[in-house]
């Protein structure tokens, strides 16, 4: 039997302080068909509620419009965990960044050891960008310091 929780562990919190992989899906505005994206710009705001950055004229802006339930697939602590909550749209357009990043908050409903029976997860999925390294660092920065201040 897998474990729920209504909100994040304090070691989950840790983790999404700092930049993680994850898996967002939403429910396809026009198929209602589920979706899933990587998304890198995600950070706990607290152990309710989660908050992230898009592309502004991403259809995933589209589907949370239509359909605000979405999940979280995180990978850590020796397991894969998914978060489901309602996305609520902060912001279209992130001050600071130099294109239009909407930021959206995930208030955490449940939380979910969704690893399977008897397995651990021994290694964490880890990303490499692929274009110039300093440019990808500091973008990420002006990201991340534009979402702390959004409201």
């Amino acid at each position: 039997m897998t474990e729920t929780n209504t909100a994040l562990t304090e070691a989950l919190y840790t983790q999404l302080q700092t930049m993680n992989f994850v898996l967002l899906h939403t429910v396809d505005a026009e198929s209602g068909s589920p979706t899933s994206s990587a998304i890198s710009w995600i950070f706990a705001i607290d152990v309710n509620r989660l908050r992230f950055s898009l592309d502004g004229r991403s259809r995933l802006i589209t589907n949370l419009k239509e359909r605000p339930d979405v999940s979280v697939t995180l990978f850590g602590g020796g397991s894969v965990h998914a978060v489901y909550g309602q996305a609520r749209i902060v912001t279209d357009h992130l001050e600071g960044v130099p294109f239009p990043l909407a930021c959206v908050d995930l208030e955490i409903e449940t939380v979910r050891d969704a690893m399977f029976y008897g397995a651990r997860l021994s290694v964490l999925p880890e990303v490499e960008k692929t274009y110039d390294k300093r440019a990808a660092d500091r973008l990420d920065n002006q990201v991340f310091e534009a979402m702390k201040k959004a409201q």
